[in-house]
């Protein structure tokens, strides 16, 4: 049967509640697979054949570009060829294999983008090694734990980062047996080494070490598992997701199929910059597409204050982000045009208003407004370089408006995607000139399926007239499991169907807009996962109060609270410090916030909490959390919706005081 939505079709009827089951909504595909999922590349059964392939075709074309550093000063970027890469990936592996590494064994990954990461990365895929991103963010000791429990042996390390990584020693120790630096060693670092009985290399005596070595390259299954990328967990230690051959070239394929079909597709001219952690799947799956295509990677220094200059210097044709960035290039351009003057200002808004009209109209954005495109607009497109053609926002969901100025004033293709490492990165992506698609991520890639699952304790019906419920995606987009817990991954993969705790709710034209979390789990802006309850579990810890609620979204970087605070110790606190006030006049002092505030911090930094999850702003309210006022359940359960319309106003003020810093 096929659905009338525009974009997708039915492939299987919604199924009934039964047994204690909820009920589930129609199973859904691309409109570009409904003669079914785009085939695999002949040959493209591993990473390793997306590499290989590509070298034989484009042996000569630009891979990895870095920028020179001569006198102090960074310049150009300079490439390395497809088979100049291909020959220091050989050099590596045949080097691990030298250190006693065998395929099935697990090297990390330590680092931010580099030329020397993506080698290092294809030397596993070479090799049928488990390649291991070590991502610091993951909150202390996470280093430590996944090195353990992945069984990390051998790791190459930024420069910068050895410290950190010797940190982990010497429980490390009872695995890792060998440090790669991208770059050199210092003595001090080699002795220190050495007395935790580790092997310590510079990237160049590594290299070395390849040279006269030939191990033959392992047959590589598409069952295989590739990567293990570790996600932080809700609670606890981080997740090792198992990312198998199977699962990335999927997505290539995908990838491939659904903008081949909206004429916008990758070619060996494209060029990226590389700057979102290769640690993501979102990251790794874009550069393993670029990778296929045999297209260029051009990699950022670093520093997101010079990221600007990096992408004017590379002048990139595709730019993928998270929200947390495009909101900064919105921002940046709001305050240029209010400080151009009453006239500019005008001529702006009213160039963008056109053009906004024609693209809702239903122009193509090259069409909507040529002119104002080569009199205003041209100049916000070469702030981006001059070449971007498309720009993909992901890990977040990204604000209607910022997403609806971007289409206008980039003269580029703007597409808001979802997915999750579980399901390899993108699941969902809206379409090129589909203006209706504004705030949805649009409809399934070509190659899953996809459905809603009801969750009735939170009204959401997915066989409704407006289906909404839990989004569950099937296919061979799917991990393979977690890492030695088989009791997680038996809890969301069920009769072959992930369900990714994210609610969605099925849009006319068959794109897809989250709306919700089935748990109390929310992304921030810059894509972390926020387990509220786990949060205020830990500042409960604070003697001075009583009750706290703790709020973020995805479309602010920064945790907020609203906190009932201790009566006698707030009071004690105003009379040793000469502030006056009865106790509700006390709540709305500044001093008496800081000091809330302050110990918020300090149990947070006691407690090791990751720099995204301290609170940034607090609201004292004098009264108790109650059931009068509908924000308590009779089992003095948090009533989260209640209490986000209750406070509503007061969150809203905090988040502009804080974003106006």
């Amino acid at each position: 049967m096929t659905s009338s939505k525009k974009f997708i079709v039915e492939v299987e009827p919604a199924i009934p509640a039964k047994d204690g089951k909820p009920s589930a909504g129609p199973v859904y595909r691309s409109v570009f697979a409904k003669h079914g999922f785009p085939a695999p590349v002949d040959g493209l059964d591993s990473c390793w054949d997306v590499f290989r392939l590509s070298v034989e075709k484009n042996p000569n074309n630009r891979m990895l570009g870095t920028r020179e550093f001569v006198n102090g000063k960074h310049g150009a970027y300079v490439w390395l060829t497809y088979k100049q890469v291909y020959d220091k990936v050989i050099k590596v592996g045949n080097a691990i294999r030298a250190c006693g590494v065998e395929p099935g064994g697990r090297c990390g990954i330590y680092g931010a983008n580099c030329a020397e990461w993506i080698m290092s990365m294809e030397a596993c895929n070479a090799h049928g090694l488990y390649c291991v991103p070590l991502y610091d963010t993951l909150g202390a000791g996470a280093i430590e734990f996944i090195i353990c429990h992945a069984e990390v042996t051998i790791a190459f390390v930024e420069e910068k980062k050895i410290p950190e990584l010797l940190k982990t020693f010497p429980t490390a120790g009872e695995y890792l047996k060998t440090i790669v630096s991208f770059g050199k060693v210092t003595p001090e670092q080699r002795e220190q080494a050495e007395n935790f009985g580790l092997i310590i290399h510079s990237w160049d005596d590594f290299l070395s070490m390849g040279d006269d070595k030939n191990f033959d390259l392992p047959l590589k299954k598409k069952t295989d598992i590739c990567t293990i990328m570790y996600t932080s967990g809700t609670t606890g230690d981080p997740k090792g997701v198992l990312i198998s051959n199977k699962n990335m070239t999927t997505l290539i394929a995908g990838v491939n199929g659904i903008l081949d079909n909206t004429n916008v597709s990758l070619s060996q001219h494209d060029v990226y910059i590389s700057f979102l952690p290769l640690a993501h799947i979102f990251d790794r799956l874009i550069e393993e597409c670029f990778i296929f295509h045999g297209a260029s990677i051009g990699f950022w220094r670093g520093d997101v204050k010079l990221l600007i200059e990096d992408i004017a210097e590379l002048k990139p044709t595709i730019f993928c982000a998270v929200p947390r960035v495009l909101d900064r290039i919105y921002s940046g351009l709001q305050q240029k045009i209010s400080a151009g003057g009453f006239l500019k200002r005008s001529f702006f808004n009213l160039a963008y208003a056109h053009k906004l009209s024609n693209m809702k109209g239903g122009k193509s954005h090259s069409e909507a407004s040529p002119l104002s495109d080569k009199i205003v607009f041209s100049k916000v497109k070469e702030g981006l370089g001059g070449k971007v053609r498309l720009i993909v926002s992901g890990a977040a969901p990204l604000a209607p408006h910022v997403e609806a100025y971007l289409k206008v004033v980039t003269c580029s293709h703007v597409l808001q995607g979802y997915g999750l490492t579980e399901t390899c990165a993108g699941s969902f992506i809206s379409l090129p000139n589909e203006m209706g698609m504004l705030g949805t991520v649009g409809p399934p890639v070509p190659n899953l399926d996809a459905r809603l699952e009801s969750v009735p304790e939170m009204n959401y019906d997915a066989c409704s007239s407006k289906p909404q419920g839990e989004i569950c995606i099937r296919g061979d987009v799917l991990f393979s499991g977690y890492h030695k817990r088989e009791d997680l991954t038996k809890e969301v993969l069920v009769d072959g169907w992930f369900h990714t705790g994210d609610i969605g709710e099925w849009q006319p034209d068959g794109s897809m807009k989250i709306i919700d979390r089935k748990k109390n789990i929310f992304k921030l802006s810059q894509g972390e996962y926020v387990a509220v309850e786990n949060l205020e579990n830990v500042y409960g810890n604070v003697s001075d109060i009583d009750a706290v609620w703790i709020y973020g979204n995805s479309f602010e970087f920064c945790l907020v609270a609203v906190v009932n605070p201790n009566k006698a110790a707030v009071e004690h606190y105003a009379e040793a410090h000469n502030i006056s006030g009865d106790f509700d006049s006390l709540c709305e002092n500044p001093k008496i916030k800081e000091y809330i505030l302050g110990e918020l911090t300090r149990v947070g930094k006691e407690k090791k909490l990751k720099g995204f999850e301290f609170v940034k702003a607090v609201h004292l309210d004098p009264v108790p959390f109650d059931m009068e006022r509908d924000l308590l359940t009779p089992t003095f359960k948090k009533k989260r919706p209640q209490m986000l319309k209750y406070y509503q106003d007061i969150i809203d003020n905090m988040y502009k005081t804080i974003n106006k810093k």
